[in-house]
């Protein structure tokens, strides 16, 4: 039976980056994970698809002889047909090491053996637009794997103690020889009898079933740091998935999304905010109050004040991360029109109008006017 497109096995299209692998990789291998789906019996054999495939495509020089040749050697039946991927966790380096005498299958069960660490995962926090601002601490609840307490991570009943898989003689491997145009080659895969682990566990645990590790819910406080962004992640090391036979826990990646502010929007460190004003504050000045992270402040505009005009509060936005420095707030005027005046207030306005006509008080009517008589020929 042809073996499975590597690239398909993890979901990928060939021109897949060393990223996609990863991502790719990490995402199916929570999903299929035995110790995840232990009522699946076909999710074993799929996590080992993907491993094999993940081993390849992560490797440069063995994704590049891939891509070339899929899983035939180059000449095509010059190494009998063998399947690179077969030599183990070694591939195409288990047979230079023959030739060489780098030893049969010694790679191989170094990598089945070694520690291995665990995978990463995400958790996504939703902070308000002041914890961001000025930082916090929270305590969130992962759901994740977790040694069993019950068994120390053995898998074992308490009180017993795996045993040596009499199979391999704790190797957790096992070889085979075949001979080709070229002699004969030994060949190593997992044991069968003890699924490569090196040991048999007689009385599985009971509260794990065997497994050695159970899902649970940690909380894990998180401190926010003042100046944290939209879409920015906080990385807790160690706080990830276990790892397996005495390597380092995966990490956990905290991402934030900040919940918008009713008055204010952040640019960088910076904010900005608008604040109406009547057409009187804008002609005469005014003392107008300013809403700011810390609170309402007074602010003396000058008289004359145009629509959309712009001031800057220095100081008054959103601390720097790992710095004391602040940004500044910026404040936009927009004029409010009244509306619904009545008869009094028209003719006020009628009268105001007719004595600021033609004088200097608009300098941009003037200026607009003059721009079309050029323009027009008036």
């Amino acid at each position: 039976m042809a073996k499975k497109d590597y690239y398909e096995s993890l979901k990928l299209n060939h021109d897949a980056t060393e990223e996609d692998i990863k991502k790719s990789y990490r995402n199916l291998a929570k999903q299929y994970h035995p110790d995840l789906n232990p009522e699946d019996p076909k999710a074993e054999a799929k996590f080992k698809e993907i491993n094999e495939a993940y081993e390849i495509l992560s490797n440069p020089e063995r994704k590049a002889q891939y891509d070339r040749f899929g899983h035939q050697d180059p000449s095509q039946g010059g190494f009998g047909g063998f399947d690179f991927g077969g030599f183990g966790q070694g591939g195409v380096g288990d047979i230079f090491d023959m030739f060489f005498g780098g030893g049969v299958g010694g790679s191989a069960a170094r990598n089945r053996n070694a520690p291995l660490r665990g995978a990463d995962l995400r958790y996504n926090l939703d902070i308000t637009f002041e914890e961001a601002a000025y930082g916090c601490k929270r305590e969130i609840e992962v759901n994740r794997t977790e040694n069993c307490s019950e068994c120390d991570g053995t898998g074992a009943k308490r009180g017993t103690q795996p045993k040596t898989c009499t199979a391999c003689g704790g190797k957790g491997e096992v070889s085979y020889s075949q001979n080709t145009a070229f002699g004969r080659f030994v060949n190593v895969r997992a044991c069968d009898a003890c699924k490569g682990e090196g040991k048999i566990t007689a009385e599985p645990c009971e509260r794990c079933r065997g497994k050695k590790k159970v899902r649970k819910i940690r909380k894990i406080s998180v401190t926010i740091p003042p100046g944290i962004d939209n879409g920015q992640a906080i990385t807790l090391r160690g706080e990830g998935e276990p790892g397996e036979r005495g390597g380092p826990g995966g990490d956990l990646y905290v991402y934030i999304t900040v919940k918008p502010h009713k008055l204010f929007e952040r640019k960088g460190y910076d904010i900005h905010c608008d604040v109406p004003i009547t057409f009187v504050q804008a002609a005469l000045g005014a003392d107008i109050e300013v809403p700011t992270l810390e609170g309402r402040i007074r602010y003396q505009m000058p008289e004359g004040t145009q629509p959309g005009t712009v001031f800057r509060i220095k100081n008054r936005g959103i601390q720097h991360l790992r710095d004391t420095a602040r940004g500044d707030q910026f404040v936009r005027v927009n004029l409010e029109v009244p509306k619904h005046l009545n008869a009094k207030q028209k003719e006020i306005l009628q009268q105001f109008d007719e004595m600021t006509s033609g004088k200097d008080h608009h300098e941009q009517s003037k200026s607009f006017i003059n721009k079309m008589k050029d323009a027009f020929g008036m």
